[in-house]
């Protein structure tokens, strides 16, 4: 990237991944590496920022969706995904880099970690990429309606949408919610469709008496087959991170 213009400018987009991928064509394209990166709805604008929003554009985003598989192969557009995802400040500069790199010299960048930008993108894919599948066990559903059920969560990073689908793949018929409470995000799954929305457009019900009785039940037995004199909280810890214990039915 040593042939780019730096620009004095921060660009803006729509905070979806395929508005960041039509930023990734358009810097591509123009050669131009901007001072900054930033989604439209979290920047602070001020009166030194030089701004330019990128407009979403899906004919350029697939294009590069289809670029990063072809030229620098799936495990790059994995990293890219689950890198995105990351509640990392200076995640899309290093994606910019890590990407337009990837496309001069291929796969080869996925070995290149003394890059200080390729290493970051793969320490924010491996956090990303853990907690996502941490949650995948630690996650609660509850029965809020008729054949529908809750789930609420506080993930450090945005992994709603991943985490979603590894249960639309266990649970392909029932309806569910996953509230990330963090974000205030609902992954809504009804009818074999899904679609991330705004919590506050949403009422989640009580739970019902059903799952009431259950909860308690599911209680009663989690404190009988505990033995006091081995509780090791710090160890728990270690495998469960006290920052979930809040959406977990039981009291570790």
């Amino acid at each position: 990237m040593s042939n780019w213009k730096l620009v004095n400018q921060v660009y803006l987009y729509d905070g979806t991944f395929h508005g960041f991928l039509t930023l990734i064509f358009d810097c591509y394209a123009s050669k131009t590496l901007p001072q900054k990166i930033a989604s439209q709805s979290t920047y602070c604008h001020n009166f030194l920022d030089r701004t330019l929003f990128i407009e979403t554009n899906s004919e350029k985003s697939d294009r590069v969706f289809a670029g990063i598989e072809k030229l620098i192969g799936y495990t790059a557009l994995y990293n890219t995904y689950y890198a995105f995802l990351s509640n990392e400040k200076e995640k899309e500069i290093c994606l910019l880099k890590y990407l337009c790199d990837g496309f001069e010299i291929g796969p080869k960048i996925n070995n290149r970690l003394t890059l200080s930008y390729v290493f970051k993108v793969m320490r924010m894919k491996k956090r990303c990429f853990g907690e996502c599948h941490r949650l995948k066990g630690l996650l609660r559903f509850q029965e809020v309606g008729n054949q529908l059920y809750y789930a609420s969560i506080h993930p450090d990073n945005n992994i709603l949408e991943p985490l979603g689908h590894h249960f639309i793949h266990r649970f392909p018929t029932q309806d569910f919610i996953i509230h990330d409470k963090i974000r205030n995000l609902c992954f809504l799954y009804h009818n074999e469709q899904y679609k991330i929305v705004d919590a506050t457009m949403l009422k989640i019900p009580a739970i019902s008496e059903e799952e009431q009785k259950y909860q308690e039940l599911w209680k009663t037995f989690f404190k009988t087959i505990a033995i006091a004199d081995r509780k090791n909280p710090k160890c728990q810890m270690q495998y469960m991170p006290k920052k979930y214990w809040k959406d977990l039915i039981e009291e570790p």
